[in-house]
C-alpha cells in the first residue's frame, strides 16, 4: 500500500481484525472488508454493521445568509428544514450535470453542516467558495471529525445501550441530535445511512473516534454487531438503489436522468442549474436510470454497454453485481428513455457477447 494514502482516525483499529483488507479508495487507505463482503452484508440486513466512513467531508456554513446561500447552490428546498433536520440534496453545474450529492444538516437558522463525498471534498469546497454570497462563512472541518455509520435492524437497540440519556426511538429518519453522549463522548447523531436499513450516523471529534468505535462494539456484542467495509457498503446501497457519485451521478448525468426528481425543487426559486433542469423537465429526458435483471447467465458490470437485440447501443451499466440478498444478477443502467419500460428486453455486452436482460422495478430491496 502506497505510503501517501490518507488514513482515517480509526485506521489503527483495523489491526484488531485479522481479516481486514484495505484498498486505495480515492486516495484513502480503507477496508474493503473485515471478514467477507457476504457476511458483512448479511449482518447489516439481519442484525447490524458498523462502518468507518470518516473519509467523508464535512463543511460548516454559518452566517445570516447561510440558508440563502445553500438555496442557491443546492437543488432541494433548504427553507423547509427545521433545527435538527437533515436533507438529501444535490449541487449542479449550470448545464444540469451534478457537482455532487450531499446531506445538509440544519443546526440552527444560521448554522448548517454539509456532508459531501470524499473524492469530491476539494472540488466541492472550491465550488461553494466561488459562489459565496453576503454574510456567510464556509469552513472545511473534514479533518477534525470522524464519522461512524451504525446500520441494521438492531442499530436502535445498540444505540440505546451506547448512548446515555438519549431516546433514539424518538429520533425520526433524517432527524438528528447535535449533543448526544455516545460512550461518554459528545457526538452528533443522525438517523441516516446509505444501506437501505434503519441506522444512525455518528459524527465525533477525530481524537475520540476510537473510543466511540469500541463503545459501540461493547454495546453491540450481544446483537451480533460486525465491522463492515466498503464492499458491503456498495452492495447494500446498490440493492436499495442509492446512487454512487461517479457511477449513477456525474457532471454528465443530471438528477432528472438519475431518477432524483423528488430532490429537485424547481419551484423554490433560482438555483445553479435550474434553467437547464427546467428545460429538461419540459422536453423530457433522453435517457433514464433503470434497474435490469440478467436473463442470460452473466453479471452486468459498470460501463458494460447496453444494446438492443441487433447490437445498437442504447446506454451503459452504471453498477452491477450478484445481489447478496436476492441472489440475482442485477444492474443499474442509464439507457435511452424509449427502452426503459418495465419488462423491456435489453442486451448487455459482456466480454464481447450480447446477453439478454430485462428492465425491472427498483429498488431491488426495500425493508
Amino acid at each position: 500500500m502506497a505510503i501517501d494514502l490518507k488514513r482515517t482516525p480509526l485506521y489503527p483499529l483495523y489491526a484488531d481484525y485479522p481479516g481486514a483488507r484495505c484498498i486505495d479508495f480515492g486516495g484513502w487507505e480503507l477496508p474493503v472488508q473485515f471478514s467477507g463482503i457476504q457476511k458483512e452484508h448479511d449482518a447489516v440486513r439481519q442484525q447490524a454493521g458498523l462502518f468507518d466512513v470518516s473519509h467523508m467531508g464535512e463543511f460548516f456554513v454559518t452566517g445570516r445568509f447561510a440558508e440563502a446561500f445553500l438555496q442557491l447552490v443546492t437543488t432541494n428546498d433548504v427553507s423547509k428544514l427545521v433545527d435538527g433536520q437533515a436533507q438529501y440534496t444535490l449541487m449542479c453545474y449550470p448545464d444540469g450535470g451534478v457537482v455532487d450529492d450531499l446531506l445538509v444538516y440544519r443546526i440552527t437558522a444560521d448554522q448548517f453542516m454539509v456532508v459531501v463525498n470524499a473524492a469530491n471534498i476539494d472540488r466541492d469546497f472550491e465550488w461553494m467558495r466561488e459562489h459565496l454570497i453576503g454574510d456567510v462563512t464556509l469552513e472545511n472541518k473534514s479533518s477534525e471529525l470522524a464519522l461512524l455509520a451504525l446500520q441494521g435492524p438492531s442499530a436502535a437497540a445498540i444505540m440505546a445501550l451506547a448512548a446515555e440519556q438519549f431516546d433514539c426511538g424518538k429520533l425520526a429518519p433524517f432527524r438528528f441530535e447535535a449533543a448526544v453522549s455516545v460512550g461518554g463522548v459528545q457526538s452528533l447523531v443522525s438517523r441516516t445511512g446509505y444501506t437501505g436499513e434503519d441506522g444512525f450516523e455518528i459524527y465525533v471529534s477525530a481524537n475520540q473516534a476510537q473510543h466511540v468505535w469500541r463503545s459501540l462494539f461493547a454495546a453491540g456484542e450481544a446483537f451480533g454487531l460486525q465491522p463492515a467495509g466498503l464492499g458491503a457498503r456498495d452492495t447494500l446501497r446498490f440493492e436499495a438503489r442509492l446512487p454512487l457519485y461517479g457511477q449513477e451521478l456525474s457532471d454528465r448525468i443530471s438528477p432528472l436522468e438519475a431518477g432524483l426528481s423528488p430532490f429537485v425543487k424547481l419551484d423554490k426559486g433560482n438555483f445553479i442549474g435550474r434553467d437547464a433542469l427546467v428545460r429538461q423537465r419540459a422536453d423530457g429526458v433522453l435517457r433514464k436510470l433503470v434497474g435490469i435483471e440478467m436473463i442470460d447467465r452473466g453479471i452486468p458490470r459498470c460501463h458494460y454497454p447496453v444494446c438492443t437485440a441487433d447490437g445498437t447501443p442504447i446506454g451503459e451499466v452504471t453498477s452491477g453485481t450478484q445481489s447478496p440478498t436476492l441472489k440475482r444478477n442485477l444492474g443499474l443502467a442509464l439507457i435511452e428513455t424509449g427502452c426503459t419500460g418495465i419488462g423491456t428486453e435489453v442486451w448487455v455486452e459482456v466480454r464481447g457477447k450480447l446477453l439478454k436482460a430485462e428492465v425491472v422495478k427498483t429498488p431491488f430491496y426495500k425493508r
